[in-house]
């Protein structure tokens, strides 16, 4: 289908692929691009009736390619916002699928990987799983997804992995609700189908709507002004001095000015 995802209709269930896995799942324009333009075809089918959202690989996603968030930072102003606002469609477009979403999570989900999965509306994973906000460590903040990760595990405990970066294993992220479900590999499949099963026994309207009283009853991510708020912070931050020597320094495997020197290390 793309470069970036591959969709498989399973009778009632459509199963989207992130196809990078040679770079963990990364988003580049082109994957926002097409994740989005594949939600949206979805929406039309009236065979579909519950969309899975998997990858392959080891990772589920590692957030944004650091490549591109780099040179989305030296984009003019109007250009930096417009690819801010991609994103930030994206994000909106999957928490408002008419089509009930399943987030089917294998290993890690980092930044606007777990901004993914917070978005879907139930979200089953492997004990290898593990999410972060890492966000502040790049000089950055996870703010298009930031509405929809508090709206998941509740504002103050967002305060906290927004600021300290920590990284949340699995059978902390099922506590916090940020997923509903956690089973063994040999599980997975079997169990976002049968959840997807369940899902598809209700009527498409019903569904449709029960998921318009949610996002009314939730406030937050529902607000476009909200939304258009956080493409706007995060468009800004990517230019600024401390983005710039965040991901570079991710880049040169280096720590950045901010920790004082410590080695880099890939724990939290």
């Amino acid at each position: 289908m793309s470069d970036t995802l591959t969709l498989e209709v399973n009778g009632d269930q459509a199963w989207i692929w992130l196809a990078r896995p040679e770079v963990h799942n990364a988003f580049n324009p082109q994957l926002i691009h097409e994740l989005t333009e594949t939600l949206t075809a979805l929406q039309a089918r009236v065979d579909v009736r519950v969309i899975v959202l998997a990858s392959r690989g080891k990772s589920f996603c590692a957030g944004a390619d650091l490549n591109w968030m780099q040179a989305a930072g030296e984009l003019d102003d109007v250009a930096n916002l417009a690819d801010a606002q991609r994103l930030a469609q994206l994000f909106r477009t999957l928490y408002r699928s008419a089509k009930p979403v399943i987030a089917r999570i294998q290993g890690a989900a980092l930044g606007g990987g777990m901004g993914l999965v917070a978005a879907c509306d139930i979200a089953v994973c492997t004990p290898a799983a593990r999410f972060a906000l890492s966000e502040v460590r790049l000089g950055l903040i996870p703010a298009v997804i930031g509405p929809y990760v508090a709206e998941a595990i509740g504002l103050r405990q967002t305060r906290r992995y927004t600021l300290t970066a920590e990284t949340i294993d699995a059978a902390h992220a099922l506590k916090l609700g940020l997923v509903h479900e956690m089973v063994d590999d040999s599980e997975l499949d079997a169990c976002v189908a049968q959840l997807a099963g369940h899902i598809a026994r209700g009527g498409p309207h019903a569904l449709d709507q029960a998921k318009a009283l949610l996002r009314a009853l939730a406030g937050g991510p529902g607000d476009d002004a909200v939304l258009d708020d956080c493409a706007r912070r995060i468009a800004q931050l990517r230019q600024g001095p401390e983005a710039h020597e965040g991901l570079s320094a991710f880049l040169d495997k280096r720590a950045p000015h901010w920790q004082g020197g410590q080695a880099c290390s890939e724990k939290s």
